[in-house]
């Protein structure tokens, strides 16, 4: 069973950054897309970032501009590296594979707090 572990997440001021990791137990060729999600309190979980297997990626809206994902193949590690942060930021966020055939999994998730 493949598992997701995440870091990076913590108290972090308006306007500052974070970079958010997750690395895989397994290669990362055999995942058809990475992704990070989010989900702020009373809110529905939201797609924040995505990165095909292909390298191809897409941002949502909100954090175009702001957050960056990448990947580390050597390393099994997607990151998320997110900067001019905002209060509407803080969420947990969540990591993503996605195997195709109905097939994903998730990590456990890492707080993200900004504060004024």
């Amino acid at each position: 069973q493949v598992q997701l572990v995440e870091s990076g997440g913590g108290l972090v001021q308006v306007g500052g950054s974070l970079r958010l990791a997750c690395e895989a137990s397994t290669t990362l060729f055999s995942i058809i897309f990475l992704a990070w999600y989010r989900r702020a309190p009373r809110k529905q979980r939201e797609l924040v970032a995505r990165i095909t297997s292909g390298g191809g990626t897409n941002h949502a809206d909100s954090v175009n501009g702001r957050f960056t994902i990448s990947r580390d193949i050597a390393k099994n590690t997607v990151s998320l590296q997110m900067s001019s942060l905002k209060l509407g930021d803080t969420a947990v966020y969540y990591c993503n594979a996605n195997f195709g055939i109905g097939y994903d999994c998730w990590g456990q998730g890492t707080q993200v707090t900004v504060s004024s």
